[in-house]
Order: C-alpha cells, then structure tokens, then sequence
C-alpha cells in the first residue's frame, strides 16, 4: 500500500511498491523496449506535499531536493536513509530547481518572483529578479546550458495564485522566456509563448525544448538555437497533447527521448515518453498528476517524479542526460 496521506511528511522506509498491473510502466513503441525494465517497478518514496514540483538531484550527497510550492518549503530525500527531511522553509514559495556548473542550487521563487542561487556555505544570492527595471512574473522552471547561461521561464501562475504564493502586485512584464549569462547579463528571449513553463535542453544543447501549458491543448515546442545558442532561431511543434492532456516538466535522456510529467484524466496522469521526432515511446502511469522529474542516482538511471503529493521513483534502462 502507499502510505496514507497525513500532515506533514511520511517516508517510505521500506520500499513501497504500486499495485500490479495499474501501475506498470506501458511501452508504446517496441523500439524503446529496452528502455523500460522488465522487472522495473514505480516506487512510493515519500507522501505528504500539497503539489510536489521542481525535483533535482545531488550525487555528491545522495540526495534529491524538490519543492512543495503551496507549503513554502523545499524537501529533502536521502537515497542513504529513505528518510525526508526539510531542507528550507520558508522558501517563498519555490518552484523549479537545477544546478549550475559549479554545482549550486538555482531556484525560481514564485513569491519574491525571482530567481536565485544557494551558495556553498548556504547563503542566498539573488540572481535576477527585474527586467527593465520591472518584477517578473513568477519565475517557474530553470536549466543551465552547457556554455554556463541559466534559462529560465515567466508564465504568470505564481503570480495570479495566492496558493502559490501570488497576489503580490500587478503584472509587471510579459510572460516570457530568459536567459541569463555568467556575468549577469539578462535577455529576453521570447514573448511568443502564452504560459512558457517547462524547458530542457537536447543532448547536443542546439535544441531547447519549451512547453507552453497556457495554449489549449498545451504544446511542447522544439526551439532550435542560433550558431551562438543564445538565441531562438527557429521553432516548431513537436507534440500537441490531447486536449485534455496537460503537460509541465521534462527531461531528456542521453538518446534525446522526452520524459514529460503529465496529467489531466486518470488514465494519463504520470510520465509520457517521447522520442526526438515527437513520437510517443512509452507511458509511466502513477495515481496522481506529475508536475515534473528528473535522473537521478549513482549511473542517472533512476527517473525521480514528483507528483501532486508524493515523490516516486523507477529504474529504468537509459541515462538521463546531465
């Protein structure tokens, strides 16, 4: 059984496994066998959150932070221990998480509507929090790209939802999509999409793949990057969900398949994959909607997923892509 749901947190200490056969990962495409286990099994890590977002993962430490927006904190699983424990809180209402290069944590905060980086000895460095002089939106999901640069999307969910953390003044700037260079240097990169939400980057880094939950049904788009990559220079769209589908988060593995967190009628709630093309390779099922992922453990072959109000996880037979 999963561990019933009660304020605050409960760990899995045991591994606690979803019931056979609703739960079992669905492989679409016989081509992407492989990369689904046989003998793979969607785990039960911890329950507890009121909506689970923005996981990332911490070799060095064996950990996986993740953030519990509506509950002001950020999250802490041990892969040692099996246990959860706070890692911050308040922590104004936190979204999506990465790290950099030198392996800090960058989050994007839907209270102060700006987006920051932890430092070594845990002090909080605000890293852009204005654009022409006027407040973001609520920065929502953030990645680095090979060269450095953090990226970063600006829908306005945050900022219209006091469950989130909102309702801290006005609409300042359009919904859009950022990029921020080493030596702080802001650029707008794209207005054109409704909601920008999450984003990941291809293998290569000459592909930014950007979902835009505000259009109906959302969209995921495959942006292809100017010879500098710092700028979009093409776009086009990749998978249009169902119209009652709602895609959020994702990932790419080392092959350039995307793992997307999805949701919308109980049968598509979890994971769906994708391949490079856009065709659908396989579905991960879970009881509930899964806001986003990421790869994790020792050989990143361990797809971490947080859902509504638990965190799972599956071994799976490809590498995600660090």
């Amino acid at each position: 059984m999963i561990p019933s749901f009660a304020q605050g947190i409960s760990d899995a200490r045991e591994p606690v496994y979803l019931p056979r056969p609703d739960y079992d990962p669905v492989c679409l495409d016989s081509s992407f066998a492989s990369c689904l286990l046989a003998h793979g099994d969607v785990e039960c890590l911890a329950r507890g959150t009121e909506w689970g977002e923005g996981p990332v993962w911490f070799g060095d430490g064996r950990y996986l932070l993740w953030s519990d927006i509506p509950n002001d904190r950020i999250l802490r699983w041990s892969e040692e221990t099996r246990r959860t424990s706070l890692f911050r809180a308040p922590s104004r209402h936190a979204n999506g998480n990465t790290r950099d290069r030198a392996g800090r944590l960058i989050t994007c905060e839907h209270e102060s509507r700006q987006v920051t980086r932890t430092e070594y000895d845990g002090t909080i460095t605000v890293l852009a929090s204005r654009f022409d002089g006027k407040r973001f939106n609520s920065p929502n999901d953030v990645v680095v790209a090979p060269d450095g640069a953090i990226w970063f999307t600006d829908p306005d969910y945050g900022l219209l939802s006091a469950y989130e953390g909102g309702g801290d003044g006005p609409q300042e700037l359009p919904t859009a999509l950022y990029r921020l260079e080493a030596d702080g240097r802001l650029q707008q990169v794209s207005t054109e999409f409704i909601n920008p939400n999450g984003l990941c980057f291809s293998p290569a880094g000459d592909v930014l793949y950007v979902i835009d939950s505000g259009s109906m049904p959302n969209a995921i788009w495959a942006c292809e990057l100017d010879a500098g990559r710092t700028r979009l220079a093409t776009r086009h769209l990749l998978i249009e969900p169902a119209p009652n589908a709602r895609a959020d988060g994702l990932r790419c593995d080392t092959d350039g398949n995307l793992w997307c967190g999805w949701g919308g009628a109980p049968d598509m709630n979890g994971v769906m994959v994708f391949g490079p093309s856009g065709r659908t390779r396989a579905h991960i099922p879970l009881p509930e909607r899964c806001a986003n992922l990421c790869f994790g453990g020792k050989r990143r072959n361990r797809l971490f997923m947080a859902a509504s109000h638990g965190l799972y996880a599956l071994y799976v037979g490809i590498r995600g892509y660090l």
